[in-house]
């Protein structure tokens, strides 16, 4: 097999189509319909999703909720440390992003509030930080009131509702991303598809950081992926099962609901019950066990998520769609449009 570079998933992307806001409402963001067999492509608006779903399909969806996971602290000395929640490790331990990183050596103390303060406990390898965190009452509780939203760094506007940044059905704290491609829905866009006989397998996988980490390593397969936390359950497995023996289709929404299928699918592309860690890097010529069809964003160049959507498709294919929604100027990124890939 050839090596893959980085530099093969680069493509020019104009500054002013980084989506900076939510399309208002939902479902009215653009949708590019990407059909495989016969390479055609559509565009049409999000809601119209409905028109390319039949009954028997399983949307499978991830229901984690974005943590407040952007808190600001001090040293004993008044530095300012801006800390960044990654992963829950243990009831009080996290792993962090941390800048500047030289003031958060092993051993310093930095306080949030009055009723927040953490320890650095060791330097990881890539240069996080494990903490331990001090409080009394319930840390969630805590945070909601002294933590932020975690924005993606091309995101330079203010929210002004937080919830925008959050599924509609988000139920579980625990990610530092939001998985973008379920912002498009609306409770009324979903009760539609329900009507239409689609069920909705609901899985969890906890977003980190490695979602806007760029790939730096030139040769792709010395990328190392970032650890992200999932689960799969009974009644989850039992729907994407039932579907895989009759043949229907399985359609991921967003690259984490694929991550997690992926990962707990054997070679026949049946799921069963779990639990754990993951560090699933999926690319070119990746052999998909268990997805069907995608719902995706439009994801950054050279990115481990644009790697794995080329997998479905092709590279050249992918590049090639991306050309034309860049000339038909829809919106990139977390708060951009969609693509449906058949």
């Amino acid at each position: 097999m050839e090596t893959l570079k980085k530099s093969d998933f680069w493509y020019d992307l104009p500054e002013e189509l980084i989506a900076q806001t939510p399309a208002e409402p939902r479902d009215s963001s653009r949708l590019l319909v990407y059909h495989r067999d016969t390479k055609e492509i559509e565009h049409r608006i999000f809601r119209d999703i409905t028109d390319y779903l039949k009954a028997g399909d399983v949307l499978v969806v991830n229901r984690t909720r974005v943590l407040p996971a952007r808190i600001y602290a001090r040293t004993v000395n008044g530095g300012a440390v801006e800390v960044l929640l990654l992963k829950r490790l243990a009831l009080d331990e996290w792993e962090v992003l941390v800048r500047p990183g030289r003031k958060c050596r092993p051993g310093t103390h930095l306080v949030v509030s009055e009723e927040l303060a953490l320890d650095v406990l060791s330097v990881t390898e890539s240069g996080e930080r494990i903490v331990k965190f001090v409080y009394d009452g319930t840390f969630e509780d805590i945070l909601s009131r002294v933590g932020s939203m975690p924005l993606p760094p091309y995101i330079h506007e203010k929210l002004s509702d937080p919830e925008r940044y959050q599924t509609v059905y988000s139920r579980e704290n625990g990610s530092a991303a939001a998985p973008t491609a379920g912002l498009h829905f609306t409770p009324g866009l979903l009760e539609k598809i329900r009507g239409k006989g689609v069920e909705i397998a609901e899985v969890l996988l906890h977003v980190g950081l490695g979602t806007f980490r760029p790939v730096k390593e030139e040769n792709v397969l010395d990328h190392k992926m970032h650890s992200e936390y999932y689960e799969v359950s009974e009644e989850a497995a039992d729907i994407v099962n039932r579907a895989k023996r009759e043949g229907r289709r399985v359609i991921c929404v967003g690259t984490t609901s694929v991550r997690t299928v992926e990962t707990v699918a054997d070679k026949d592309g049946f799921l069963h019950a779990c639990k754990g860690n993951t560090e699933i890097f999926i690319y070119p010529p990746y052999r998909f066990k268990c997805v069907d069809a995608l719902i995706t964003n439009f994801h950054l160049p050279e990115s481990t998520l644009l790697m794995l959507v080329s997998a479905l498709c092709s590279r050249e294919e992918v590049l090639h769609v991306y050309d034309v929604a860049v000339k038909e100027r829809y919106r990139f990124f977390s708060f951009g449009d969609a693509m449906l890939i058949v």
